[in-house]
């Protein structure tokens, strides 16, 4: 597995790093660190060309941290300070010409601890990038794990959404983790349905033929689950379910992504404001 880290020099640069650490350690991947500098475009001002040097020095000094970090952790890790107008148009364009199998970012450190907050960089790659994207959670860096123990998928409750599972499917068994398939069910479907009881004994159905699913492609997995929670809002059938510190969540993209694209949808976003575990977006399938 390659990751490409985007990199800033602030405690949310930390915790895209601490959460890189734990998937390098766990995939046994190769990592490169990418901090993007602001170009400074010529003005015919003789200083113009020497801040642009101080800030490139700079960004060595300051991604220096970011490769301590994950020396040991990954398989090989890299450098890479790089000059442009928009941080996380370098990035992808870079993690593209690398073939990365992921982007991993920290969020914004607005409001309280835990959580995600969705700032500038991951709001740009959460709505154009055509690879998957690993978010961490803030303060993540603060206690991090060694590495992950867990996969969940949020399976979708609704015809047409992108449906992760495959590509939990695929992350679970490269590393022999156990998986969990998680359908959210919630008043606001009602329109879907006549109640909330004939909804949930839909979704249970799906999870029943998601278990299978997960059952035949993964016969040699620890553990694999299914199960629905529901309540009022999503957001309290969220607070059903519990997080370790060492899980991850993978969530699909909207139904109205262009395939192969990101495109964070209203539930993703919700998901992402509910829960405390780094969270990977994956592009809509074709």
């Amino acid at each position: 597995m390659h990751l490409t880290v985007g990199y800033l020099a602030t405690p949310t640069g930390d915790d895209g790093v601490a959460l890189a650490a734990a998937l390098a350690r766990t995939f046994d991947a190769d990592v490169d660190v990418v901090l993007v500098v602001r170009e400074e475009l010529p003005d015919g001002h003789p200083g113009r060309a020497q801040y642009q040097e101080l800030l490139l020095e700079k960004g060595k000094q300051w991604i220096t941290k970011a490769v301590g970090a994950l020396t040991g952790a990954a398989k090989s890790v890299n450098a890479n300070v790089l000059v442009g107008e928009s941080f996380a148009e370098e990035l992808l364009r870079f993690a593209e010409s690398h073939s990365s199998d992921l982007i991993v970012v920290g969020g914004a450190r607005d409001g309280f601890f835990g959580g995600h907050v969705i700032g500038p960089v991951s709001s740009a790659l959460l709505h154009s990038s055509p690879i998957p994207v690993a978010l961490a959670p803030r303060g993540y860096a603060d206690d991090a794990p060694e590495t992950i123990a867990a996969v969940t998928a949020a399976v979708p409750s609704r015809p047409g959404d992108d449906n992760p599972l495959p590509f939990a499917i695929t992350l679970a068994s490269a590393a022999n983790l156990p998986i969990r398939m998680v359908s959210l069910v919630s008043a606001e479907n009602l329109s879907e349905a006549e109640d909330l009881k004939e909804l949930r004994a839909v979704q249970i159905a799906a999870a029943q033929e998601n278990l299978a699913v997960a059952a035949r492609a993964l016969p040699d997995s620890p553990d694999i689950e299914s199960l629905v929670a529901d309540g009022m809002t999503l957001e309290s059938a969220l607070k059903k379910l519990n997080w370790d510190d060492d899980d991850l969540l993978v969530v699909g993209s909207s139904r109205f992504a262009a395939p192969k694209r990101i495109f964070l949808g209203s539930t993703a976003s919700r998901i992402l404001a509910g829960t405390d575990a780094p969270v990977i977006v994956i592009p809509r399938d074709e």
